[in-house]
């Protein structure tokens, strides 16, 4: 699983994302918040870690945000123990916090604790009638079962996942062939309209949509326009 981290002390930072490794999870690392803002809403993320005193951003900021777009669970980070702050925490959409100093042990157990609560999330996706499960490799759309090649899987499992984001083509790039987009390939532009043909082309709604000189786009309800 793969956990975003937005703290800019380096000290914390470092023993945070090396006990969070050897626990077995993948870890990006932002220093900022608005780095940490733009890593969150560019990639997907089983879980974010958040300071609440960051530079550019602070968290209260980049937890609005992230909150506009998903619902990937967040625990906040803070040196403050203020009731006040925890409660403000919570209501912008925290799940839980966390007050500095703290041991790793306890951490991991709550980083754990939000990782079970969403796994069912984790591994099944529905959006109107497009439902997919990562587990059983389905995919099915108005109870009509279509079969997907992986990288198709993982296409459209992206696509859903950010259902009404437009997606970059370098993101899609990025997580579905672990490559960095270059211009001249078309290999995004290939897969997403063989994903159609199946997803898209036998029915009369279509939920993929090309956003011009920008990327790609599911659509949260295929009955509206956007």
């Amino acid at each position: 699983m793969k956990i975003l981290l937005i703290e800019d002390n380096q000290k914390t930072s470092a023993w945070v994302s090396q006990g969070l490794s050897e626990a077995g999870y993948v870890v990006d690392h932002a220093s900022d918040g608005r780095a940490g803002l733009r890593f969150a809403l560019q990639a997907s993320y089983s879980l974010i870690i958040l300071d609440i005193m960051l530079p550019e951003l602070d968290g209260w900021q980049v937890l609005k945000a992230i909150r506009t777009a998903h619902e990937t669970p967040v625990i906040c980070l803070t040196a403050r123990d203020a009731v006040e702050d925890r409660v403000k925490g919570l209501e912008l959409g925290a799940n839980d916090y966390l007050v500095k100093p703290f041991s790793f042990a306890e951490l991991l157990a709550r980083v754990r604790a939000q990782l079970r609560n969403n796994r069912v999330s984790d591994h099944c996706l529905k959006t109107g009638e497009m439902e997919m499960d990562s587990l059983k490799q389905s995919v099915y759309r108005n109870g009509k079962a279509i079969v997907l090649t992986r990288k198709e899987f993982l296409l459209l499992w992206l696509l859903m996942s950010r259902a009404g984001e437009i997606i970059p083509r370098a993101v899609i790039a990025s997580e579905v062939w672990g490559i960095n987009f270059d211009n001249e390939t078309n290999t995004v532009d290939v897969a997403i309209r063989r994903l159609r043909a199946k997803v898209d082309d036998p029915f009369a709604h279509k939920l993929i949509v090309t956003v011009r000189g920008m990327g790609y786009l599911f659509r949260k309800d295929e009955n509206n326009e956007t």
